[in-house]
């Protein structure tokens, strides 16, 4: 949202907790903030790289859910376009421009089916991903009744333990039958290796996407044998982008957190054992939270608890200061450790997220500050989008 004709009935406080032109002191809190000088350089550097290294970068929406930030990666980061986890997720990008867009996971249900078929309509390339020869003649059903075209990909358990075959004979005959099916198209194969994204050491994560590459490998050379040649090999997050980019196989980054980042993340070590929100990827994404109480001399207590943030990778970190730590949270209060009595009523924290994609989920809108002021305005767009 950019046109102020937008903001005319939005009620700061209630409707949104901020409007562009603001002074960063006048935000409503708990919010999301964005550091956007932070993000564009996140965003450049990331395609950037992937056009370097001849990759294509499909941006994992499901991290941001917004519509806005997609758009900034098409246009700044030279981006593919995205993947979502769920067909309203997905929707919600084809309807907002976003022109190509893979929902990387299964799609059984008759009803989401029939809404993933009828994407095209909306001027987006439609792929998802198969595990079960089963799921072809209902995906191929659907895409006859609304005379459209939905891609597949076929996805490969790579070490993650959820969806995906993980032996070769499966893949070849799950893309033999997408490849016969009418309305389908198949176009290459799914192997994102999500286990292994947060391990802390570079050779840990190197050893086990080294064992993805070889099983990746296989099916690319099986496939060429039955002459089904992939247009898509996909993979690759913000802990492992680099290996896939020179395994020669992969040629499709799927990275989200890059963008943002968030305290579990920055605490993984790049291959000089530097943590990587302390060069690699700068923290462009915060929960902007307010002390509203400091009647105990040790603590205060801030208005950013469980409601406001995802504790399931471990509590936010305080961004910027080492005398204050976040050390406990309720539904709506966060303790924050004062030893010294140094933070009063009303001040502000900026606190980097344990985990920024559900973090991001629980709330509406994106502040975006440059230069101590509020310069954008974004909707989480397909917040609550889970089906």
């Amino acid at each position: 949202m950019k046109d102020m004709s937008d903001f005319e009935t939005l009620e700061v406080g209630y409707d949104v907790p901020a409007l562009p032109g603001m002074e960063e002191a006048e935000i409503q809190t708990p919010c999301l903030v964005l550091d956007l000088d932070a993000l564009e350089r996140n965003v450049k550097k990331m395609g950037d790289y992937a056009k370097a290294h001849g990759m294509r970068h499909r941006v994992h929406g499901k991290m941001h859910k917004s519509v806005d930030v997609a758009k900034l990666q098409v246009e700044l980061g030279g981006a593919c376009g995205v993947c979502c986890q769920k067909v309203s997720e997905a929707e919600v990008f084809a309807r907002g421009g976003i022109k190509d867009v893979l929902v990387s996971n299964q799609v059984r249900d008759p009803a989401k089916i029939d809404r993933l078929a009828r994407m095209p309509k909306l001027g987006a390339r439609t792929i998802c991903c198969v595990d079960d020869v089963a799921n072809v003649a209902d995906l191929s059903a659907a895409a006859e009744k609304h005379d459209t075209e939905i891609e597949c990909l076929v996805e490969i358990d790579c070490g993650a333990g959820r969806c995906g075959v993980t032996d070769t004979p499966s893949v070849v005959e799950i893309a033999r039958a997408i490849d016969q099916a009418p309305g389908l198209k198949f176009a290459g194969l799914q192997a994102y290796q999500g286990a292994m994204q947060h391990l802390d050491s570079y050779e840990e994560r190197k050893a086990k996407i080294d064992v993805a590459v070889a099983q990746v490998s296989q099916a690319v050379e099986a496939l060429k044998a039955v002459d089904l040649e992939c247009d898509i090999v996909g993979g690759g997050g913000t802990g492992s982008y680099y290996f896939e980019s020179n395994s020669v196989v992969y040629n499709e980054l799927q990275c989200g957190s890059y963008a943002f980042m968030d305290a579990d993340y920055g605490r993984i070590l790049d291959e000089n054992g530097q943590r990587i929100d302390q060069g690699e990827w700068k923290n462009a994404l915060f929960i902007l939270t307010s002390v509203m109480s400091h009647a105990k001399a040790d603590k205060a207590i801030v208005d950013a608890g469980l409601k406001a943030q995802s504790v399931d990778s471990g509590l936010p970190v305080i961004f910027g200061r080492t005398d204050v730590e976040y050390v406990k949270c309720s539904d709506e209060h966060g303790v924050v450790a004062d030893p010294d009595g140094v933070l009063k009523v009303n001040d502000k924290l900026k606190l980097v997220p344990g985990h920024c994609d559900p973090t991001c989920n629980v709330h509406d809108w994106y502040v975006g500050l440059r230069g101590g002021k509020v310069e954008a305005l974004w909707p989480v767009s397909a917040r609550g989008k889970a089906y």
